[in-house]
Formats: C-alpha cells, structure tokens, sequence
C-alpha cells in the first residue's frame, strides 16, 4: 500500500504519451528508408514494408556519403579535443587558483551561455575571411570550439570542486606541482565529467549546420548535415533515399551516445548539482 500511495499514474501515462510521440517519427524514418519510391506513395507510411530494400542506402553510398563522413569526424573530434583540453585547463585554473581575476573569468564563461551562436555569425564570418581560413575545415572547427567551452568549463569546474582538498594536500606535501596534480590526480577523477562533455560537445558539433552553411563553400567541405540539405535538394521527390541519408548521418553518434549514455546522465545532474 506503501508503494502504491507513492506511484504516480499521471506522470506514468504523460511518459508514455511522450515516448510514443518520439518514437512515432524514429520508426516512420527507418521504415521509408527501406522502401521504395514507388512503395512510399502506396503503401500505408507506419506500416512494416512488404518487401524491404537497401537500394536507398546504396544510393546514398554512392553519392560521396564517405567522404562527407570523414569530413564531419574530423571537425567533430577537433572541436571536441580543443573544447576539452581548454576547457580542463580552464576549470582546474578556476578551481584551485586564488587570484581573484580567476573569479572574474569564471563569471566571463557563464555571460558566454548568454550570447546566442546567430547574433555573432557576422563578426565569426569577418574574423575567419580576415584570418584566410574561409571555406576550410578548420573554419568550422574553430568557432564550434570557441562556442562549447562555456558550458564544458562550467561542468568541469564542479566536478573539480567536488574533488577534496586534502588529496591536493597531500600530493602538495610528497612535492607534486600543478602539472603532475593535474594529471595524476585531477584528470583520473574526472573521468565522468570528461566522458558527459565529450559526448555533449560531439552532439552539438556533429549536429551544426550553421557554421558550416556560412563559413564553407566548396562540395568538398560539407559536412553531413550540408550533405543531407543538399541531398534533398538533388533527390526531392525521392524521400526513401532522403531519410536512408538522415539514417547513416545519425548512426555514428548514435553509437557514440549509447555507450557512454549512463555517463551522460551522470553526470550532467552531476555537473549542476551544486
């Protein structure tokens, strides 16, 4: 009776509602990409295909899908390693510093969450033509990682706080500096909060479209979500073929977010729990 008093049916049902809602559209995308395009106008859109293909996907392959793949693993994994490696810095210098300019710098990371990505696209665009790095990968790669920081140095500066200061005493009194407790102490501990932020920063990096959009022009450069656009574009009244190419473009970090989503969860409501 206990635990009956203590359930709540209301909130039980407006979860499900919520996971029908989002797994409606999830399954209508993979069920279309496996037929045809004759099929897609006759056939009923949630029902299983008769007879499955994977010539949407073939398609997509064959349309340069690798290279454009390769592209956006590149930007990603040298957005998120900059974010990272600054971001640590950053958070431990905030933490363990007692300059109060350091203070003040921690203040300056979270005014960062207040500027949108969209009221700055023009000065990004100047600074990157002046710097002769327009339609280049390390155009994207720079700004996505200039964007990023604040929220990762904000979650690794508490998860550093919960570090006790008796362990850095300690270190301090066997005659271990900055550098060697950074890397033999603080790094190894902070393992939850390194794999929430790799996973958070790969998300939104992968996911961008608007740094690519305004700071590339060559094919050659798009990453997969321009891949995807111009894919529609080329293919409109194919939709198979469009969603087997939102269905490859989603898979790899799909895969990333399902091996470390526990980490995920941890710890974000680790991150802002103070």
């Amino acid at each position: 009776m206990w635990r009956l008093g203590r359930t709540n049916p209301l909130g039980a049902l407006g979860g499900l509602v919520w996971l029908v809602i989002v797994l409606v559209p999830v399954y209508w995308v993979v069920v279309t990409s496996l037929r045809t395009r004759e099929g897609y106008f006759d056939a009923n859109p949630l029902s299983v295909p008769t007879h499955p293909t994977l010539q949407n996907y073939r398609q997509v392959l064959d349309n340069g899908f690798g290279h454009y793949l390769l592209n956006s693993f590149l930007v990603t994994a040298g957005a998120t390693v900059l974010t990272l490696t600054v971001s640590f810095l950053a958070a431990y210098a905030i933490v363990r510093g007692t300059s109060r300019a350091l203070r003040w710098t921690f203040s300056v990371f979270l005014l960062g969450l207040a500027i949108p990505l969209q009221a700055t696209i023009i000065p990004v665009y100047y600074l990157i033509a002046k710097a002769q790095m327009y339609d280049t990968l390390l155009a994207i790669v720079l700004p996505s990682a200039a964007f990023a920081i604040p929220i990762t140095v904000i979650i690794m500066a508490n998860f550093l706080r919960d570090i006790p200061d008796e362990l850095y005493e300690s270190m301090r009194a066997e005659g271990a500096g900055h550098w060697r407790m950074l890397w033999n102490l603080a790094l190894p501990l902070s393992r939850p909060a390194l794999i929430t932020v790799t996973i958070y920063d790969a998300l939104n990096v992968w996911n961008g479209f608007l740094f690519p959009l305004i700071l590339t022009q060559s094919p050659d450069k798009r990453v997969l979500p321009l891949y995807v656009w111009s894919f529609q574009g080329e293919f409109t009244i194919n939709v198979p073929a469009i969603l087997a190419a939102v269905v490859l473009s989603t898979l790899p970090i799909l895969a990333l977010y399902t091996i470390g989503r526990r980490q995920l969860i941890s710890g974000l409501t680790a991150g802002f729990g103070k």
